[in-house]
């Protein structure tokens, strides 16, 4: 059986492994009410709304 004759170093190993630990971006919606930018399936931290309804208190000036 083969055996790897020297070891192999921390940047070799970390190099190869880089590609498929790639952090990746979330992905962003619209929210319908406001406009403002915010994550799918969450409710808006500008206006508190989340499909259609009301759902939080939001401070103005916070």
């Amino acid at each position: 059986m083969a055996v790897p004759k020297r070891k192999t170093t921390n940047a070799r190993r970390d190099k190869r492994r880089s590609s498929s630990y790639r952090l990746e971006v979330p992905a962003m919606a619209k929210c319908e009410q406001c406009g403002a930018i915010k994550r799918p399936h969450r409710i808006c931290e500008e206006c508190g709304y989340y499909n259609g309804i009301k759902r939080l208190k939001v401070e103005e000036g916070a």
